[in-house]
């Protein structure tokens, strides 16, 4: 019987799949999560609903990763989105699957996804202690243990670093990881916000602030006016700028400290002539209306002001009146609503940490270190990071999976 003491550092969703999946081989597994409760983070993920995987081919959900997605090849053939699937629908989470391929608890509760792991888990014989450590001990360039603040030490044959990011600090998630490896020797490979909202300079935007559009594209221009990002889907205006799920995965693309331009096509469906076309149906239809009022149809309500004061037109004037230039500057705006993008939300207020243990330094074939023997990493502290849709929490299990087989 396998009777090595492996120690988990950390009790998010990577570690939980390390420490089960390390014990159900017979190791002597403890789980080391500094928090009162398992999986804080998981908790709110995807609005508390929990995106667990997504349903694309493996070759889907690594393009899905632009940062370092073939280094995840073996975790996530090992263990792939649809063994994901079958062993949560194992322990007693039955699943379905949403538009983009996302896939969600049935009962719609993260905290469902928390306890089939700590099921997992307690099948296991892990033993979960709360505790907080401060550093991986080392003897004679191997992993001989956790030492804790309060000076207790943990001894270990294999350590598991599943310490997560540095955003949304009040679940636990400060660092800690980042900070073990750089000790042992590891590269820390810069840390920024990804998945996170983006700040924006233009004077309108408290004006539609709460606004959610659906169904419409954007553009990311950088300084030089060259685009480094497309997408399709939903956007939301905040007070600050923008969100949404397709600026949350523009922002992977971007820089702290630079400035973009982003331009929002309110009519993708459209092409320009078509667009023209129809916008000469709709002031026909409209005529003896003033311009404000026959947009309603072409736009949502909060939005229209905005739109008027930007095509330069008196907002009074009759729709039969529009001449051709006005009426090309309106279809300019619904083809290409500008904003200036000065710089990205807190790493605090980031879904996801870019940045981490450098991947060249960890064994892509069992997620050990290459620098110290018996150190291992899962999940957020590693150089690796997706868009949204299930595909962070997918890197989360493959890698916890792969750590705790291999250790």
């Amino acid at each position: 019987m396998n009777t090595q003491k492996v120690v988990v550092v950390g009790g998010g969703p990577a570690g939980m799949m390390a420490a089960g999946t390390a014990g159900r081989r017979g190791c002597a597994v403890t789980l080391l999560e500094k928090n009162m409760r398992l999986g804080r983070k998981l908790l709110i993920t995807g609005k508390g609903r929990c995106n667990l995987t997504n349903m694309m081919d493996v070759e889907g959900i690594i393009a899905n990763i632009p940062v370092n997605g073939k280094f995840l090849y073996s975790a996530l053939y090992r263990f792939s989105n649809r063994e994901v699937v079958a062993f949560f629908q194992d322990w007693g989470l039955p699943t379905k699957v949403e538009r983009g391929g996302r896939v969600f608890p049935v009962s719609d509760r993260s905290v469902d996804v928390v306890r089939a792991l700590e099921k997992y888990m307690d099948h296991s014989q892990v033993q979960v202690m709360t505790g907080e450590a401060t550093g991986i001990l080392v003897d004679g360039g191997a992993v001989s243990g956790v030492q804790l603040k309060d000076g207790r030490r943990i001894p270990a044959d294999r350590v598991i670093i599943a310490t997560g990011g540095r955003s949304y600090p009040l679940t636990g998630s400060t660092g800690d990881g980042y900070r073990f490896a750089a000790v042992l020797g590891h590269t820390i490979t810069p840390l920024k916000p990804a998945l996170v909202p983006l700040e924006s300079s233009t004077p309108w935007i408290r004006e539609v602030q709460g606004l959610a559009l659906k169904n419409v594209a954007i553009k990311v221009l950088n300084n030089a006016g060259k685009t480094i990002y497309t997408d399709f889907g939903e956007l939301l205006f905040t007070h600050f700028g923008v969100s949404g799920p397709i600026i949350l995965s523009a922002s992977t693309h971007l820089e702290q400290a630079d400035s973009y331009r982003l331009l929002i096509d309110l009519k993708p469906a459209l092409t320009p002539e078509q667009l023209d076309l129809r916008l000469q149906r709709d002031f026909m239809k409209n005529g003896r209306k003033v311009f404000h009022n026959a947009l309603t149809e072409l736009l949502p309500r909060t939005l229209i002001p905005v739109m008027v004061e930007l095509a330069a037109v008196d907002p009074d004037k009759p729709v039969n009146q529009i001449n051709k230039v006005e009426r090309q500057r309106l279809a300019a705006l619904l083809k290409g609503l500008a904003l200036d993008i000065t710089g990205l939300r807190p790493i605090a207020e980031a879904i996801v940490t870019a940045g981490g243990v450098a991947i060249n330094e960890i064994d892509p074939t069992t997620m050990e270190s290459k620098l110290v023997k018996g150190l291992f990493f899962a999940g957020e502290v590693i150089d690796v990071n997706a868009y949204t849709g299930g595909f962070n929490l997918q890197i989360a299990f493959s890698t916890g999976h792969l750590a705790g087989n291999s250790c």
